[in-house]
């Protein structure tokens, strides 16, 4: 298949204004954008076609363009990663099997994770979207209990049903688990914010109207399934390795801790 990486990025972000361009302290105690660590993530994997940073921003699209990133230029209408991969490929004229969406803020996003879905997608004619799942280890599933406690937003979780066809995604901790009574293995899934669409899936996704839970979740993957189009989960395997998101500033410290394990 002939694959293209695309990585929405965009300053204003509602929880983290400017988050693209926040800086990470690496175990060598250099600093890296965010955008650029997930640029670096995007380029190691492999047989993708094309890998470029798609925003509507100049100082993100400056800032790219010195570290050796192609950059399409998007709408400033774009509501989310969806919207602008679906503009960006427009744009630029894009022609190509599969568009992998590379969200900006997933820097420890492992390269095994796009290869499986890519994978996926070849075997399986009837999904029109893709999208990974990581069963909670007992790590992460503290991180989203944490964040709810403190009133913040985190990851997502995901729920599938048979053929791991998705039935819901969240911000909350689904599915609810008394505390005390959390069984092994746990059997929460975080949704690792990458997706791979079907070129017409990209297409009428522009079509639709937000729905009313993508617009109370916040969650544009929702719009997919609120038009009965076939998502499919694939659960990856960290291999050892902790999976988390820069959704807060309380989140650097987290992924700076998850680098030097690596």
């Amino acid at each position: 298949m002939h694959v293209t990486i695309l990585i929405p990025a965009r300053y204003a972000s509602q929880r983290y204004p400017g988050k693209p361009l926040a800086e990470l302290t690496l175990p060598d105690g250099s600093r890296r954008s965010l955008i650029r660590m997930t640029w670096d993530a995007a380029m190691a994997v492999p047989g993708a076609a094309r890998v470029a940073v798609a925003t509507d921003d100049d100082r993100i699209a400056e800032h790219a363009r010195d570290f050796g990133a192609e950059v399409i230029m998007t709408s400033e209408t774009c509501r989310n990663g969806t919207e602008r991969c679906a503009d960006a490929l427009a744009r630029a004229g894009i022609e190509t099997d599969l568009v992998v969406n590379l969200q900006g803020d997933a820097p420890l996003t492992p390269p095994w994770f796009l290869s499986e879905l890519i994978e996926a997608m070849e075997a399986d004619s009837g999904a029109e979207v893709a999208t990974p799942v990581l069963r909670c280890d007992p790590t992460t599933y503290g991180h989203f209990v944490e964040d709810r406690r403190a009133g913040r937003v985190g990851g997502t979780t995901a729920v599938f049903g048979e053929g791991r066809r998705a039935l819901y995604f969240s911000k909350e901790v689904v599915p609810y688990i008394a505390p005390g009574a959390v069984p092994d293995p746990i059997p929460v899934f975080h949704h690792v914010g990458v997706y791979a669409y079907r070129p017409a899936a990209l297409a009428r996704y522009i079509d639709w109207a937000q729905g009313t839970i993508e617009t109370v979740e916040g969650l544009e993957q929702l719009r997919f399934l609120e038009n009965g189009a076939a998502v499919a989960c694939v659960e990856v395997d960290a291999r050892g390795r902790l999976f988390w998101e820069l959704n807060n500033p309380e989140d650097i410290p987290r992924i700076e801790a998850a680098l030097k394990e690596l």
